[in-house]
């Protein structure tokens, strides 16, 4: 009889908690929104699968000597795995839109105020007691206004690994909601006749500019700000193995293998974070709810810098690829080009949207250096 007590004590039933159980809950969940709702599955699943994981009672899989914790110190500790999945979106990325219509690298930049008034955002809370962030948890949960999960990932990993599972998840599931997130904020800051403008057709780009510009860009940021030259170094690496010619199967690679296999170990490791006693505090509430203003707020300003430029310039811009200046690629582009067919059948914008799409990508990993460099 002592054995069988002793069995179902040392059960996993007996021993989970109700935090424990709303976890497995929130990983399920996840999984739902990735195989039902097909929202950014490739690491909604990992992220789902490793969160359940890491909260069965029992089995110290994410903690100590368990797998998901060597994963997690082997490639999030270090930063290797999201520098590892840059290099392959950098290896997937075509700068062309963006250099047969360079004005649209401002509305890359203009979206990244939603992670610089968010962090204001969070020390704000913080210094009327609704929250207790330090500069750097603050910096690390504004990154998640540029719609960008591999570098939200590093930057967290670096300034508060602490809070890395609650911006992790945030920042995927806001760009997992992007098509609902976004166009209702594009079509109220837009006019009928501002939506159905059309844009001219973009210039042809040179192989030659295609090659120097991931040259030149690396360069010249890094020499400016040096924080952000891992993210953007793996990034342009992986666009010049591209662009190049030269290394087709290293290219492939890029594309491929190896994206997708440290996109498995990233996902996994981010899970190994949900753990109950560290997910279930108030500080997730606040994270959450900051991220979709900081994503709200880059949108918006996508949008309005488009509308300024506008006032200024003969050839104008259509104000929805404002949106895809957040550096959710390629589906914010792909959110413009909709909301933009609504109001004109014949009016096709993807290709003008992934000019501030990609410029947007660049810009998050430029303020990502600029937050590690200031509050690290």
């Amino acid at each position: 009889m002592s054995q069988l007590v002793a069995l179902w004590q040392s059960s996993g039933i007996f021993q989970i908690s109700i935090p424990q159980v709303a976890m497995i809950l929130i990983g399920l969940f996840l999984l739902y929104l990735a195989i039902a709702r097909r929202f950014e599955p490739l690491l909604l699943i990992p992220i789902g699968f490793g969160g359940i994981l890491s909260n069965i009672p029992g089995v110290d899989i994410a903690v100590g000597d368990g797998v998901l914790a060597q994963f997690a110190a082997m490639g999030l500790d270090t930063g290797i795995f999201p520098l590892l999945v840059f290099m392959g979106i950098g290896a997937m990325t075509d700068f062309g839109p963006l250099l047969a219509n360079p004005r649209t690298m401002l509305l890359g930049a203009a979206a990244q105020f939603g992670i610089f008034s968010t962090l204001l955002g969070a020390l704000s809370m913080t210094q009327i007691g609704v929250f207790d962030f330090s500069l750097a948890q603050a910096a690390a949960i504004g990154i998640i206004g540029g719609a960008d999960g591999p570098t939200a990932i590093y930057v967290s990993s670096i300034l508060a690994p602490e809070l890395l599972g609650a911006i992790a998840v945030s920042a995927y599931s806001y760009m997992a909601l992007v098509p609902l997130i976004q166009p209702p904020i594009m079509r109220a800051l837009t006019t009928h006749s501002e939506r159905v403008i059309q844009m001219q057709l973009p210039r042809e780009v040179s192989q030659s500019e295609k090659i120097l510009f991931p040259l030149l860009l690396l360069i010249l940021v890094a020499l400016i700000v040096p924080g952000a030259a891992p993210l953007l170094g793996m990034f342009c690496f992986g666009n010049l193995m591209k662009e190049c010619r030269v290394v087709a199967r290293l290219s492939d690679t890029a594309q491929n293998a190896l994206i997708n296999i440290a996109t498995i170990f990233l996902g996994l490791s981010v899970g190994s974070k949900l753990i109950a006693d560290e997910f279930l505090v108030g500080e997730t509430l606040g994270i959450l709810a900051l991220g979709v203003v900081a994503f709200a707020i880059g949108t918006a300003t996508g949008v309005l810098m488009a509308k300024l430029m506008n006032l200024f310039s003969e050839r104008k811009i259509n104000p929805l690829i404002g949106a895809a200046g957040v550096s959710a690629v390629p589906m914010a582009a792909r959110v413009a080009n909709k909301v933009g067919i609504e109001s004109d059948p014949d009016n096709f914008l993807i290709m003008h949207a992934m000019g501030p799409n990609v410029a947007g990508v660049i810009g998050s990993t430029i303020a990502a250096g600029v937050l590690i460099q200031f509050a690290g």
